[in-house]
């Protein structure tokens, strides 16, 4: 049967795709050779040509390989987003390892279990989170450490507004290996022995729903995102990237790092993420494509001079993690032209399998299936499929799934499905998908509130909450109450101008008139901030975690 979205494919681009049958560092040795005088990264106004990208890259896998890391070995990259970080990935995968990505807000708890679980020989960092790092440098049986400098790739004289914290990076120590002592030496890479089916890259699921779990990926799997995400978003050697989702998530990974490079294109690097510098950055250096989270959207519109800057270089503007509030859209569009185009994913499949047309997107939506996947909607107890319209569990068939959880088979065997024959990934989302084939995120199966009996999902209350003028951020949890079994609370950051200005109970008013009255929420609390992972995503399990907590369990 032909999908329903088939007619609403991009039509300039084929519904199939093939793939280069080698290693992913083979990508960016090519672009190397193809325009090696050209830049790769812009890094605060210090532009690293391909030429220096892969020479380096080079000499770091020859290090890597000189003192023993070989085919298979896990090495961890524990540092922001960075020229160290693009160099380390490549080197890693060059050496014929394996690149375990950690999340730099990790504390040394975090980072010791999953260089335990995944077995990492080594460990690239930064100077700055060295001292987390040689904590558990025993304890997790790390063979060495590598350490870096933000120093040794910025400008004597930045373009862009630097952190003082990044301009205050310790000195290696003698306890670890230098990052350019290493370079310095020169050593050639060793002789390429993977492939297209080898493992390259394992990294960790947030733990949103349980322990961190090492997602199990290889050249052939990652292969398929990064072609994919180079065609869907018009990637060319003239493209310019804002690269400040976080490469160690898989979002910024495939999208601002590895589709970019494969491209030929240009990152614009941003270790820390701030508006300011953002803003300067797309003016100056005229940049073609911004993927991001909604976070960002949030906090860039609210920047007081926006309109006085010349924001008209764009072409596309994008993201995942969460869907972008369709009142937040409808302002990005009047303000750049542009239509946010959404997309879908996840670490079990190295970022998107879904995406947005960016010739017909839809807001609040997170797409259609990407080339080559297989997406179902099924009912969360029998796994039958449902039709459209009616919300139920995604589940998903395609080249980017993981091809199981690193040591984890029952838990591997859990996450699968047999559905027409095929082996089907199930993604613990509640979706539905309306008549065109487009698929909308309702929310996480764990999060619906039960409100006295009628289901309410977090996600829904909260994209409402966002078209009032004075919402900057809103994130809904439900509280134990021993009559409605749940309560549905908000808690909401306001624009800095409705601050003083705007009541709980102006926001519960409002709200009441905007939906089904089991859905609005009773409660709101007035919050400074709201806690977010390293990638920007509301950190909602943990908002839930402690508002129930305080409350006590419901009688």
């Amino acid at each position: 049967m032909t999908p329903r979205h088939t007619p609403f494919w991009p039509k300039r681009l084929p519904q199939t795709l093939e793939y280069p049958a080698v290693p992913i560092f083979r990508l960016v040795e090519v672009a190397a050779e193809y325009y090696p005088q050209k830049a790769a990264l812009n890094y605060y106004g210090q532009a690293i040509s391909y030429a220096r990208l892969n020479h380096d890259i080079q000499h770091l896998a020859g290090a890597l390989a000189e003192r023993g890391i070989a085919k298979g070995d896990r090495v961890a990259v524990y540092m922001q987003n960075s020229p160290l970080y693009v160099i380390a990935f490549y080197a890693i995968m060059r050496a014929n390892a394996v690149v375990v990505p950690v999340n730099p807000m990790n504390n040394d708890k975090e980072l010791a279990f999953i260089l335990k679980d995944s077995g990492a020989a080594a460990l690239i960092t930064t100077t700055d989170l060295l001292g987390v790092a040689e904590k558990v440098r025993d304890a997790a049986g790390l063979k060495f450490l590598i350490a870096g400098a933000y120093q040794d790739y910025l400008p004597a004289e930045p373009a862009l507004n630097v952190p003082p914290a990044m301009l205050q990076a310790p000195a290696c120590p003698d306890t670890c290996l230098a990052w350019n002592a290493l370079l310095s030496c020169q050593t050639p890479p060793p002789a390429v022995q993977v492939g297209p089916q080898d493992m390259c890259l394992l990294p960790y699921t947030s733990g949103s729903t349980g322990r961190p779990k090492g997602c199990v990926h290889t050249n052939q799997t990652v292969m398929s995102n990064v072609v994919s995400a180079y065609h869907w978003l018009s990637n060319t050697a003239s493209a310019v990237h804002l690269s400040v989702l976080p490469f160690f998530h898989v979002t910024g990974l495939v999208h601002s790092m590895l589709a970019p490079l494969y491209a030929g294109a240009a990152l614009v690097l941003l270790t820390r993420w701030d508006r300011s510098t953002a803003l300067d950055a797309i003016e100056k250096y005229k940049v073609t494509h911004w993927i991001n989270i909604s976070t960002m959207v949030v906090d860039l519109l609210s920047a007081p001079d926006i309109a006085e800057h010349d924001l008209g270089s764009l072409v596309a503007i994008g993201g995942g993690g969460a869907p972008l509030p369709e009142a937040l859209g409808r302002r990005l569009h009047d303000l750049t032209g542009l239509s946010y185009v959404e997309g879908y994913g996840l670490t079990e499949t190295i970022s998107q399998t879904h995406f947005n047309p960016p010739d017909r997107a839809k807001l609040q939506c997170i797409g259609i299936p990407d080339f080559g996947v297989d997406a179902r909607i099924v009912n969360v107890e029998t796994l039958a499929e449902v039709p459209p319209g009616t919300p139920g569990e995604l589940v998903i068939n395609g080249p980017e799934v993981l091809k199981e959880y690193w040591n984890r088979p029952e838990e591997t065997a859990k996450a699968f499905m047999q559905l027409d024959g095929k082996r089907f990934f199930r993604t613990g989302d509640i979706c539905r998908m309306d008549e065109e084939g487009y698929f909308f995120l309702v929310d996480r199966t764990k999060r619906m509130i039960n409100a006295a009996g009628f289901k309410v999902w977090p996600a829904e209350v909260e994209n409402t909450l966002y078209s009032h003028p004075a919402v900057k951020e809103a994130c809904v949890v439900g509280v134990p109450d021993p009559v409605r079994v749940e309560e549905v609370r908000a808690y909401i950051v306001l624009q800095d101008d409705s601050c003083n200005k705007v009541t709980p109970e102006d926001i519960i008013r409002w709200s009441k008139e905007q939906m089904a009255a089991y859905k609005y929420p009773r409660q709101v609390i007035f919050v400074d901030a709201l806690p977010k992972s390293g990638t920007g995503k509301i950190l909602w399990r943990q908002i839930q975690e402690k508002t129930r907590s305080e409350a006590g369990p419901s009688k």
